[in-house]
């Protein structure tokens, strides 16, 4: 996308979508709203003053208000564990609450976001429940790292008002570790354990599953809002899982959010494999701490995951 030979817009693309989303919280609507930041660049372009900001800073102070207006009226888009206890019934019925925005995870994949830090589920998760225009603070200047002028001019406000929503929302989100604490999906310990994980799950082995945990495991299941905490729950909960669905599942690796992911596939009686979730994990000391299982159509259409996998590719290693 080019005017002139003078600017081109396209290089910013990834990375203003992995802006939206992080606003957001989900993925087709940032596509969407990065989309829309480009043609109001380009419907403006005759109006950008390069004497007074880059086209990079220029093309975010477009985004960040095209994500304010959106965001106006919104509900905040949550992971289960963000709307109450864990359950301690690991036979609850899995009935999905499709009323409920749920996040999103991001698929790293499908773009380079020129900058990585920090899309861990996790901290988009906490990032939904500060008001707007803190969400905004925070992204620009913590991850994108502009300077508290830049923002002031991107957000028609001032660097005081700007300094103090940062403090706001670093205060609110203390307790979710610092921005810029990327998660190394390729670091070898992490996926060393991801790797044994993905082996106990191909062969429904729930008690060599559990010795991956940590002992407060957490393990959620958006659109169903039911989540565990906890080796026993999660155990437990897997166990159905198998009793359900089979054994003899097939796994394909992928990261999102920056974090080591894996697309299972559950056996299909009629053969091969058919995609039964994406599930994105945080590894902690060797651990898997948390497991965010996604099973909304949706999610698996960003991923380009195929539906079924057939009995010769479900035999060829991944």
């Amino acid at each position: 996308m080019r005017h002139d030979g003078a600017v081109d817009f396209e290089p910013y693309r990834g990375e203003l979508v992995a802006y939206c989303y992080r606003m957001l919280g989900s993925f087709h609507e940032a596509e969407d709203l990065a989309q829309e930041t480009m043609l109001r660049a380009w419907k403006a372009r005759d109006r950008y003053d390069r004497t007074r900001a880059s086209v990079r800073t220029w093309l975010y102070r477009i985004a960040a208000n095209a994500c304010l207006t959106a965001l106006e009226g919104r509900a905040r888009r949550p992971l289960p564990s963000g709307l109450g206890a864990p359950s301690e019934d690991p036979g609850a019925p899995l009935t999905p609450a499709l009323d409920i925005p749920w996040l999103q995870p991001f698929p790293d994949g499908r773009f380079d976001t020129g900058v990585r830090a920090d899309l861990r589920l996790a901290l988009v998760a906490a990032m939904q429940t500060l008001p707007a225009r803190q969400r905004a603070v925070l992204v620009l200047r913590e991850v994108l790292e502009f300077s508290a002028a830049e923002v002031a001019e991107q957000l028609g406000t001032t660097v005081p008002a700007v300094n103090s929503a940062l403090q706001r929302a670093r205060a609110a989100l203390a307790d979710v570790g610092e921005i810029g604490q990327v998660s190394e999906p390729d670091d070898p310990g992490v996926r060393a354990v991801v790797e044994r994980y993905a082996r106990a799950f191909e062969a429904a082995d729930v008690p060599a599953l559990v010795r991956l945990l940590t002992d407060d495991a957490v393990l959620e299941m958006p659109p169903v809002p039911l989540w565990y905490r906890g080796v026993r729950d999660y155990g437990l909960f897997m166990h159905r899982v198998f009793e359900m669905r089979g054994t003899n599942w097939n796994v394909r690796h992928l990261t999102a959010n920056g974090q080591p992911a894996l697309a299972a596939y559950a056996p299909d009686p009629g053969g091969g494999h058919r995609l039964h979730t994406l599930q994105v994990f945080t590894v902690d000391a060797g651990r898997v701490a948390s497991n965010v299982v996604f099973a909304d159509p949706r999610v698996f259409e960003a991923f380009g995951l195929p539906q079924h996998i057939s009995p010769d590719d479900s035999r060829r290693p991944r």
